[in-house]
């Protein structure tokens, strides 16, 4: 049994499809390069020691999962919807208004998280700054880049990236060099050296005091934030010139891109200098473990350029975060599900009022660096972890479905499917129920102030506050939804039993439009 349908219009119509391979691969190679790898990697180094290689290695096969299920629902059906959009066809419009609210908090929260870290990256030239004139600047300029076109974005996009991409290629040269040749570390002490992995303070695993035989699982939440991103290319296509090309090669390439640039980087800061070094601070800012080896080196110009090229990667993160945001917030609008100005378009075809709404919520960083200046970076850090892992949560339930469904003839197979079905789903969806116990657990032993138990407050309280949230939310907006909807507010696709096989029939395509089970109204 199967049913053709047509291509949805209502999360892509307005958009200009702009973005091409050399934007897109470039944005692919380097949208998950940002502040989690260049600055949140220094503190985890210290904490954890060099077993945080396992750390990226488990997180970096799970985002390799994460992005064939990506892939797979891309090729199904491409759209700057992305998940909000999958989940709506898949399980129904509760579920993607949960999503898009769910993954519009994340972004808000990452954005703030990376204004913050430009803040700190500015203190290290400038010490006198206050963090909060820095965030309003940042704010500023990424609304502006946004709100002109796609063109412009991806424009920005491809430098940025080519500039952080450039500035690990140039790490992984030098740190090659130096640990092939055991060069000694300036008049440091310390010797390049493969060696330093288990010849570091506490051995490889750390495990005596201040360590903690589990802190490589602990830390996994942290980790999971340096991969955020990485999905974008999903909200992307639905402005790629061909997504049918250009996504499997992004979506292949994440391979490379987790063994090169992080597992590849890491290894070699480690065996480059003591884990212990790293998370120092200069003016009370934060220092890149990569500005530190440069320094470290007497090549401190070269760390001044890199951090340099800090500030825009961590601008780039942030001009992604607008990007994906703006056009999630339009599928939402769409839908009856956020306000209805949040659906508004500009003549050159830029969600407009979605990225708005974004930038304003951002200037609440203005707030958060003001009053806590030193700890704003890991305060919005770790609660936007969250958000992270609901995201990538909503992809391998939606694969699942998905595939069932093509599997049982319904719909037609994605050209570009995701491996180990259904396993890969399953190991990624029971990674993500561990990394949450394992913030709960962490959060708790962070600070002996519980106002300090970051994670642990964001699990425990955060969360069940953001449910009932989500709960009023729906209730305020359901009947307009039914309304939009005609009171379908359930998937259009039929259940299926243990065996793969429909619990009911499809409508046939020639009953009445309201009863057809289609896809091509603006609620997809």
């Amino acid at each position: 049994m199967s049913t053709k349908t047509a291509p949805p219009e209502g999360d892509r119509g307005g958009y200009r499809k702009e973005l091409g391979s050399r934007q897109v691969q470039m944005i692919g190679l380097g949208g998950a390069i940002g502040t989690g790898l260049f600055l949140g990697s220094a503190t985890r180094m210290a904490s954890t020691g060099p077993a945080l290689l396992i750390s990226f290695a488990v997180v970096g096969f799970i985002a390799f999962l994460m992005m064939r299920a990506l892939g797979e629902l891309v090729l199904h059906r491409p759209t700057s919807g992305a998940f909000v959009s999958y989940m709506r066809e898949f399980y129904g419009e509760r579920a993607a208004y949960i999503t898009g609210w769910c993954y519009w908090v994340n972004w808000a929260l990452t954005g703030i998280a990376e204004l913050s870290a430009v803040a700190l990256y500015v203190r290290y030239w400038w010490p006198d700054v206050p963090s909060w004139l820095t965030v309003i600047i940042g704010v500023a300029a990424v609304v502006t880049v946004n709100l002109l076109s796609v063109k412009v974005f991806g424009e920005f996009e491809f430098w940025a990236s080519l500039l952080k991409v450039g500035a690990i290629v140039l790490f992984l040269v030098v740190g090659i060099v130096l640990v092939v040749f055991s060069v000694h570390i300036g008049g440091t002490g310390y010797q390049a050296s493969i060696a330093n992995l288990w010849q570091n303070p506490g051995g490889f695993w750390p495990t005596s005091d201040p360590y903690v035989w589990y802190g490589p699982v602990l830390v996994m939440s942290g980790v999971v934030f340096s991969y955020a991103a990485i999905e974008m290319v999903g909200v992307a296509a639905g402005e790629m010139k061909n997504p049918e090309r250009e996504v499997p090669r992004a979506v292949n390439s994440v391979v490379v891109r987790i063994l090169v640039f992080y597992i590849g980087s890491i290894f070699l800061l480690m065996c480059t200098l003591p884990t212990s070094v790293y998370g120092t601070t200069v003016h009370g800012a934060a220092v890149s473990p990569f500005v530190t080896v440069f320094s470290m080196l007497g090549a401190g110009w070269i760390g001044n350029v890199i951090q340099g090229i800090l500030i825009i990667a961590a601008m780039s993160s942030l001009n992604s975060g607008l990007y994906v945001t703006g056009r999630i917030l339009r599928s939402l609008g769409l839908s009856k599900q956020a306000p209805a100005f949040t659906a508004k378009m500009s003549s050159t075809g830029v969600p407009w009022a979605g990225i708005a709404m974004t930038g304003a919520v951002f200037l609440l960083g203005a707030v958060l660096n003001a009053a806590y200046p030193n700890q704003a970076f890991d305060i919005a850090l770790e609660v936007s972890a969250i958000g992270t892992l609901a995201t990538w949560f909503s992809l391998f339930v939606c694969q699942l479905r998905l595939r069932r469904l093509s599997n049982a003839g319904i719909i037609p197979a994605s050209p570009f499917r995701m491996p180990f079905y259904p396993y890969g789903s399953y190991i990624g969806l029971v990674f993500l129920a561990l990394v949450v116990v394992g913030m709960v657990i962490s959060g708790w032993q962070s600070s002996p102030d519980f106002w300090g138990k970051t994670d642990f407050i964001t699990i425990v309280i955060g969360v069940p506050v953001l449910a009932l949230l989500m709960w009023l939310g729906w209730f305020l907006v359901k009947r307009n939804v039914a309304e939009h909807t005609g009171g379908k507010l359930d998937s259009r696709w039929p259940k299926l039993d243990r065996n793969g096989r429909p619990l009911q029939d499809l409508v046939p395509a020639a009953g009445p439009a309201d009863e057809r089970h289609d896809l091509t109204d603006e609620r997809i």
